[in-house]
Parts: C-alpha cells; sequence; structure tokens
C-alpha cells in the first residue's frame, strides 16, 4: 500500500515537474512583437501565423504609430519592434536598448492633395495647411521637400506651410473635409484617397538624400545578445513570411485585406498601396545614417545626441537567415 501510494506521488511530481518545465520552455519560445496597421506591416503581422512551424509562438500587439512601439520597449513590454526607421532612431536617442536588425518594406509615402485643388508641385504648398502624423517618417520626407524647396513651416499661421498634425487614421477625413489642404500619407491610406477620388498624388517624396525610406525591425539588446537561438529562429521565420508575401502577391493581398484590415481596403488599394511600398529584407546603416542627420537638420524628433548608424545596426542575424533560406 505504502509502495503504492509512493509510486503514485513519485509519478505526480514527475508529472508536475515535466509540465512546468514545458511551460517553461513554452515561455522561453515566446516572441513579443510590437507592430502597427498598415500595409506594408503584413509580412510582420503574418509571422505569427508561421511561427509554430519556426518551432516558436509569436504575440503581436499593435501599435497606434512607431513612438508607442518604442515605448512598449523601453517598459519591457516587447522583445521585437517594427517601425518606421524614424521611430528607432528617435527611440534609440531617447534611450530604448535597440538594435536595428532588419528592413522590412521600402517607401510608403505619398504627398497627396485636394483633389479640387489641381495641385501638381511641392511649391504650391505656400500658404496651404498640410496634414501629417507627428514623429512618422511622413513628417521626416515632408520637412525635407520643404527644406528642398526653402520653404519654412509651423504648427502656427504664419510660415509658408501650416502643419496639422494628426493620425493616419484621421488624415483623408481632414482632407475630405477641407480641413487641410494636402497630406504627406502612409499606405494603404494614401492609395485609398486617391482611388476613391478626394485626393491627388503630388508627388512620392523620394527624392531627397533619405531617398525611399526603409522600415525597421528592431530587437531589444537583450533579446539580441542573451536569447540568440529565439532571435535566430524570429529572423528566419521573418524572412520566410516575407519571401512567401514576395512569391505569392495574391496570398499577400487576402491576408493583409481579410485579416489586417477585416475588409477595410480594396484589391486596388492593397495593390496600389505595396506598388509604393514594396516588402523588402535588407537595411544599411548608411542609410539609417542619412535618415538620423536629416532628422537633426529638421528637427524631427528633437534628438539631444543623435545614435551613430554603426553603433546599433545590426545585420547579422539577417544575413544567416536569409543565407539558410536561399534568399539573395
Amino acid at each position: 500500500m505504502t509502495s503504492v501510494l509512493g509510486k503514485t506521488l513519485a509519478a505526480i511530481a514527475l508529472l508536475g515537474a515535466t509540465s512546468a518545465a514545458a511551460q517553461e520552455r513554452s515561455t522561453d519560445a515566446v516572441v513579443r512583437l510590437g507592430n502597427l496597421k498598415l500595409a506594408h506591416f503584413g509580412a510582420v503581422s503574418y509571422i505569427k501565423e508561421i511561427a509554430p512551424r519556426c518551432g516558436i509562438r509569436v504575440e503581436e500587439k499593435v501599435f497606434a504609430k512607431g513612438l508607442d512601439v518604442m515605448q512598449a520597449i523601453i517598459a519591457g513590454e516587447l522583445d521585437v519592434g517594427a517601425t518606421a526607421s524614424e521611430a528607432a532612431i528617435a527611440g534609440r536617442a531617447g534611450g530604448a536598448p535597440v538594435v536595428i536588425v532588419a528592413g522590412f518594406a521600402k517607401g510608403g509615402a505619398r504627398l497627396v492633395a485636394r483633389s479640387d485643388l489641381k495641385m501638381t508641385s511641392v511649391a504650391q504648398l505656400k500658404g496651404k495647411r498640410i496634414g501629417v502624423t507627428r514623429g512618422a517618417i511622413q513628417e521626416v520626407l515632408l520637412m525635407a521637400e520643404l527644406q528642398k524647396h526653402k520653404m519654412t513651416s509651423s504648427a502656427d499661421p504664419g510660415k509658408d506651410v501650416q502643419l496639422v498634425f494628426l493620425s493616419y487614421a484621421d488624415l483623408n477625413a481632414a482632407l475630405i473635409g477641407k480641413q487641410i489642404d494636402a497630406m504627406m500619407q502612409s499606405e494603404p491610406q494614401a492609395s485609398q484617397a486617391i482611388n476613391k477620388g478626394f485626393g491627388v498624388e503630388v508627388l512620392k517624396p523620394y527624392d531627397t538624400p533619405i531617398g525611399s525610406p526603409v522600415r525597421t525591425m528592431v530587437m531589444t539588446e537583450q533579446f539580441y545578445g542573451t536569447r540568440r537561438p529565439l532571435a535566430e529562429k524570429f529572423m528566419r521565420c521573418f524572412v520566410e513570411a516575407t519571401k512567401t508575401f514576395i512569391a505569392n502577391p495574391a496570398l499577400a493581398s487576402k491576408y493583409v485585406r481579410e485579416t489586417v484590415f477585416k475588409g477595410q481596403i480594396s484589391v486596388a488599394d492593397f495593390e496600389d498601396a505595396i506598388g509604393n511600398a514594396p516588402y523588402s529584407y535588407d537595411v544599411t546603416a548608411e542609410h539609417i545614417q542619412v535618415t538620423t542627420d536629416t532628422m537633426a537638420k529638421t528637427g524631427v524628433g528633437r534628438m539631444r545626441q543623435p545614435p551613430v548608424a554603426r553603433d546599433w545596426v545590426r545585420t547579422d542575424l539577417l544575413a544567416s537567415a536569409k543565407k539558410s533560406l536561399n534568399v539573395n
């Protein structure tokens, strides 16, 4: 009797230990991902769908803008974040312990004017109210364009251009309501404005030193440095998700339209958006440095000490993942 009881208790203890170990392994394999609800962030969101076959579990949290992702990283709530480069740069300058490990999309911005204004050039912005999301890469691009055309700007009247700071979601409504005359907008909202007829493209703002801006994948220094096997699995999963979206545009369209946007954007909206913001993998320290210098020059981000790109751009995990999956 005693022997049977002892064996039973031992079996229960072993089962409990096994369960605890499995739970610990499961916890160890979780990656906390911060993302944005934008068309060109779709492949990043898709990572969680294929994560089980990568040997990991991804918990995605969606934020309104990249700076919110940085705040969550500083608060210790995320391991990985998808942001535009300016948020990563401003975050690093503000003490966020991050490194840039990949670039997942390019472009993703348009200067769109009200269709009734017949605007065709940046010079015609003089005297107009321009909407933009504060702290976003679109603000950096707008400031670079205005600087290139020797135009001044302020949120208050009196400068060449009056800035109106609104969220991505609110810019289109402000253009429809004629509260603004033009906007530097992200995708797919810019494409929606054009396709619905209340906006016209003035230009894609890629003719400044920044060129076509790269959206960046960042990891916390702790995740990158001390959880290396998990970081490697996540990076391979990112490359696989991106490779899948590039090779299968129909799948990418269906997933972004139906899963990410819940039917709020059309096939044409998606195709136009990705035409202006193609999925990609790569980022260079040189590109991040030029973006940093432009931010410092235009005052976007208000950085006391702009970070030096070569100190925190780390693409070794990406190179290894691309090689393992035969991606050039």
